[in-house]
């Protein structure tokens, strides 16, 4: 069965936060690209067993039934949603972040 991926707003704007940061902090475009690229072709590929990653282990979280998908140094915080077949991809944060402090700020995007 094929699952529908979507980005929630803020996993969107994460993503365009990681761009900018590898090309105007770090100053490298390109593996900015990169990296960006790598990280979409990791969610597409939540079209297919989307329970295959673990589920947050920590509340409200875990029982809201989110799960994380490690891409390199990021890890992509995402709700699989079978009566819609759909997953929703709600975060995508660097790993040595606040990861539950961000996870708080996307709270009601987090819905079973």
């Amino acid at each position: 069965m094929i699952w529908n991926v979507y980005y929630a707003d803020d996993a969107e704007q994460d993503l365009q936060a990681i761009y900018e940061h590898i090309s105007n902090i770090l100053l490298t475009p390109a593996i900015a690209l990169k990296q960006v690229n790598s990280i979409m072709d990791a969610v597409d590929s939540l079209d297919d067993m989307p329970f295959r990653f673990p589920l947050y282990d920590k509340e409200p979280w875990r029982t809201k039934g989110l799960r994380f998908m490690p891409v390199d140094n990021y890890l992509v915080f995402y709700l699989p949603v079978e009566s819609q077949n759909s997953v929703a991809v709600i975060r995508i944060m660097y790993k040595g972040r606040d990861v539950e402090a961000q996870l708080d700020e996307s709270v009601e995007e987090i819905q079973v």
